[in-house]
């Protein structure tokens, strides 16, 4: 079994070193075995496996209960299938409300950039195009500060 140093995973997981002191305190990950001379944790493959997932979540966004759970549900297997599932796809559905949201953003900026373009250019009739296009956006754009 390999015997891993806190250092090597933050290097593998791209957790920092706090944030795995963090997710064992609160009961993510592990416990992690301890050097008995020098006290240091020492991880196993499995306590990297978990922690790669974990940063995987924690990339997603996925809040510390959820990520609990979801720890939790790998360790029970099958029978904790459809709570999986329903974690990720309530995830999926947030960030897919922030990629529509993000949408709306780059549109703005882009048609923004465009009337300061035609501004930049002199150009009356394409400044007004786009002051036109903001028009149809704007209440988009509100609705994403709700």
């Amino acid at each position: 079994m390999t015997t891993l140093t806190i250092q090597d995973v933050s290097r593998q997981s791209g957790l920092s070193e706090p944030t795995l002191r963090y997710y064992e305190e609160a009961g993510l990950l592990g416990p992690i075995a301890r050097d008995a001379r020098s006290g240091h944790r020492r991880y196993n493959d499995s306590d990297l496996d978990a922690a790669q997932v974990l940063a995987c979540l924690r990339a997603m966004g996925v809040g510390i209960e959820d990520m609990r759970t979801y720890q939790a549900n790998r360790r029970r297997g099958h029978d904790a299938a459809g709570e999986q599932r329903d974690i990720l796809l309530r995830h999926a559905d947030r960030v897919e409300a922030q990629i529509a949201t993000l949408r709306v953003h780059l549109e703005y900026l882009r048609v923004k950039a465009a009337l300061w373009d035609a501004r930049d250019r002199g150009d009356v009739a394409a400044e007004a195009e786009s002051h036109i296009e903001l028009e149809s956006i704007l209440p988009r754009l509100e609705e994403t500060f709700r």
